[in-house]
């Protein structure tokens, strides 16, 4: 009984075997026999590219011999249609160079690659074929649909770029001090009646004098700092300069007796000033200073270093007729506050008083008005009037902010292009050009934050979604929502989200709710985004909707 049975089916499979091969006409007849898939079945865009491998599954006894198949794949979209180049095989009689498809059947796989155009958000692949037999060509009459496509949710990359403002060194309270100093004779700490008489104390009380009437300056605290030179015992010096701060605070009584300033004093003293003894050697024109600088550096005891500069006998008299006498003294400070322009004054002042104001202030004023062309004014005259790199950087991105692509461009070629922050910019610039590849260069030259988002932008421009993660993985916005979605991670593509709120940000929440299969959502957030005719008609026919439309 079995073997009845198997010779039963031998017997009709190879009537059908000899049926299929008796006319190569028959293949045109018998096409729906092959098995036609592909892979992606839904076709996807990546880097303006949609690449397809379709596979053909030919059956035992399909193929003729000494036929020829040619296969074309064709993307059908709105407006037009592309073809890929053709796949031709050939059976096992052909004298040809074709893929050779047996008489026993076979599978073969083939790629093709398509350059995305507008419109193929709403196309399908299909495959036409035709049967050629020596002079004769049948065209199969029916084009086999493999595919649906084409998937464009990475086109909502942002690629603006983020250029980065350089900082500004603005003070709303800045530390001034006003000071004067009474010198005093070698070895001694009387004052004498001409340290009291002297210009630099008068303009000490003057300033004094006039401070209550100053509105921005506030008296916060006065100084006496008694110092004694590095010559003698150390000892002897430690008491000299004791004793001339208590000098010195008698004098200071004197002269602030009628004015009497609303802030406390305070006193201190140093014994020998080696740290003002190095300066002051470091700005003479000795030959030798260099070798006092480096004896100052070597020896930590005061007694050897005195010792040392001592035996150094030809520059020693210079040392004690212009350094020495230089800090035998005691300095008088007053520290004072100035308040600087309130933001408010510095708006006001924006509008029409710029000379006014220096180039901090310019910088800063920049970042308070809202108006654009305001902001290009006041900072094109930090740029101008001071020659200010970080004038000329923010200038250039106070025009990008006003699309003035060119402008920026001009701005920035005054600037020193290794900087990490004019890199930045630049790139910024070639990727509103378009010049993507440029602008990769820069942000990877550059290295600031700032140049981490704008490249991880291209990576997910150029389909390279792994890198766009790395760079993206954490932030909040458009970009870092894609590099998520991209890579499949849709609940942190949606927390991505979490703080934007505009109507795109609403469209690509419908594509991870679509994703999600959360059709409830999907149709909530349609109601939104149906009321925005553009957006209305990309969902109509984005590929991810398909199933919800």
């Amino acid at each position: 009984m079995k073997k009845s049975l198997f010779r039963v089916l031998s017997i009709a499979t190879l009537g059908v075997v000899l049926m299929a091969c008796s006319n190569p006409k028959d293949m045109v007849k018998y096409a729906d026999d092959v098995e036609k898939t592909c892979n992606p079945a839904v076709l996807e865009v990546v880097a303006d590219k949609i690449d397809v491998t379709y596979t053909l599954k030919f059956p035992e006894g399909y193929f003729h011999p000494k036929a020829i198949l040619e296969v074309t794949p064709v993307l059908v979209y709105e407006g037009g249609e592309v073809a890929a180049p053709v796949l031709k095989l050939q059976g096992e009689k052909v004298l040809d160079n074709y893929n050779v498809i047996p008489l026993a059947g076979k599978d073969i796989q083939h790629q093709v690659q398509f350059g995305y155009v507008e419109g193929m958000a709403k196309s399908h692949l299909e495959l036409r074929s035709a049967v050629i037999y020596k002079d004769n060509v049948w065209d199969i009459p029916v084009a086999y649909k493999i595919a649906d496509g084409a998937n464009i949710t990475y086109k909502w990359v942002e690629l603006e770029g983020v250029p980065v403002l350089m900082k500004d060194n603005y003070q709303k309270v800045i530390a001034e001090a006003q000071e004067t100093a009474i010198m005093y004779a070698k070895n001694s700490a009387q004052v004498r009646s001409k340290e009291l008489t002297k210009a630099e104390i008068k303009e000490f009380q003057d300033f004094l004098k006039k401070l209550p009437a100053d509105e921005r300056r506030t008296l916060t605290g006065t100084e006496i700092l008694a110092y004694a030179s590095p010559e003698g015992p150390v000892d002897f010096n430690e008491k000299l300069s004791s004793n001339r701060m208590k000098s010195a605070q008698k004098a200071y009584d004197k002269i602030t007796k009628k004015i009497k300033p609303d802030a406390p004093l305070s006193t201190s003293t140093f014994g020998e000033d080696w740290e003002g003894f190095k300066e002051l050697v470091g700005k003479t024109n000795l030959g030798d200073k260099d070798l006092i600088l480096r004896v100052l550096s070597m020896y930590s005891d005061p007694v050897v270093r005195e010792r040392e500069i001592r035996n150094m006998s030809a520059v020693y008299k210079t040392l004690e007729e212009k350094v020495l006498p230089e800090l035998r003294r005691a300095r008088l400070v007053a520290n004072i506050e100035f308040t600087n322009y309130s933001d408010e004054e510095l708006i006001e002042m924006a509008s029409g008083n710029i000379d006014a104001l220096d180039e901090e202030a310019l910088l800063y004023a920049a970042t308070l008005v809202k108006d654009k062309d305001t902001k290009i004014s006041l900072y094109k005259q930090a740029a101008e009037k001071y020659n200010s790199a970080r004038g000329f950087n923010n200038l250039a991105v106070a025009y990008l902010s006003a699309n003035k692509v060119n402008e920026a461009a001009a701005a920035l070629a005054k600037c020193d292009a290794k900087d990490p922050v004019v890199a930045n910019n630049l790139g910024v610039i070639e990727m509103r050009k378009g010049n993507f590849d440029k602008a990769a260069q820069y942000f990877a030259q550059s290295g600031c934050d700032q140049a981490k988002y704008n490249s991880g932008a291209i990576d997910i421009l150029n389909g390279k979604y792994k890198d766009a993660l790395v760079k993206l993985n954490g932030q909040k916005h458009m970009n870092a929502c894609l590099a998520q979605l991209l890579n499949g991670n849709l609940d942190k593509a949606e927390e991505a989200l979490s703080e934007c709120t505009c109507m795109k940000t609403t469209y690509v929440k419908a594509v991870i709710a679509a994703r999600k299969g959360q059709a409830s959502k999907v149709n909530e957030l349609m109601e939104k985004i149906n009321k925005v005719p553009a957006l209305a008609a990309k969902a109509a026919k984005d590929i991810e909707f398909a199933k919800y439309r």
